[in-house]
């Protein structure tokens, strides 16, 4: 069930978020080489070891979403800030408008992050119950 520890009172588990998150990050730069492939693949592979380390199917899921969201909101600013840096070549109001229009990509990019992180962070649990 998706009521597993988190709503028992446990809490999350900061550190399997953290480990999830990171894995993501070392995955997701790799996967750079396979443009959507290796995005989804990051997530799958961070969510599941999120899930590995938080324990249960519906523990799992939570930690993968949670890692997953975490990094998609990390890589949104990265790609905003970077996005409006470029953008200043149009002058300021390019700067603001690139900025503004890659984050709000990157919340699309957050919300793909997010469901593939859970189902692998829900695949992960299981092996670790």
């Amino acid at each position: 069930m998706f009521v597993d520890r988190v709503h028992a009172g446990m809490g999350t588990n900061w550190r399997a978020v953290g480990i999830g998150f990171v894995v993501m990050l070392v995955v997701g730069t790799f996967g750079l080489w396979l443009p959507v492939v290796g995005q989804v693949g990051a997530g799958l592979v961070g969510g599941f070891v999120a899930g590995y380390f938080a324990g249960g199917v519906g523990n799992g899921a939570w930690h993968g979403l949670v890692a997953g969201s975490i990094s998609g909101v990390a890589v949104s600013v990265l790609a905003a800030v970077l996005g409006g840096a470029v953008g200043l070549v149009g002058g300021p109001l390019g700067g603001v408008l690139g900025g503004a229009g890659v984050f709000l990509v990157g919340i699309v990019v957050t919300l793909l992050f997010a469901i593939d992180s859970a189902i692998g962070g829900a695949i992960g649990g299981v092996f670790n119950r």
